[in-house]
């Protein structure tokens, strides 16, 4: 008997004939992050992890008497400044980002459902105003007609 036959035992003649996937994608829990915002987050990762790596040797050259250690404790703060700057880029880039492209317009979203209703509205108004315009046409036609016969 098989291993796969042994485990599928417990199993109801239905399953037998379903192969199981090796690879199941499950659906995203957020959405990407919009280019500006993820090179902005990119940029502030790489600042960061220099500046610790950079605070860490500092630390190391300060514990070993060298004499590089006071330039890297100062290029440390220096580094530290940077990187605060490159998260604050990520904030200001995402909000910016945020208010230049809207709101995220998802099926349910009001705004979408606002702007179904407005256009539905003129085009309403569109066809009333276009079946006005051939009445009154018509109108005219008829009352030169009987006109020209008299």
């Amino acid at each position: 008997m098989d291993t796969d036959e042994r485990r599928g035992a417990g199993r109801a003649a239905s399953d037998a004939n379903v192969p199981r996937l090796l690879w199941e994608e499950e659906p995203a829990v957020r959405r990407r992050m919009a280019d500006p915002v993820r090179t902005a987050a990119v940029r502030a990762v790489i600042i960061a992890s220099l500046t610790m790596t950079q605070a860490v040797i500092a630390f190391l050259c300060t514990l070993a008497g060298s004499w590089l250690a006071f330039p890297m404790v100062l290029s440390s703060v220096g580094s530290t400044v940077v990187a605060t700057w490159a998260v604050l880029d990520v904030w200001v880039t995402r909000q910016v980002w945020n208010q230049r492209n809207g709101v995220v317009s998802i099926p349910s979203s009001t705004a979408r459902q606002l702007r179904r209703e407005r256009r539905l509205a003129r085009r309403t108004a569109r066809a009333t105003e276009r079946e006005s315009v051939r009445i009154r046409r018509r109108e005219r036609g008829r009352g030169r007609g009987r006109l020209s016969e008299a």
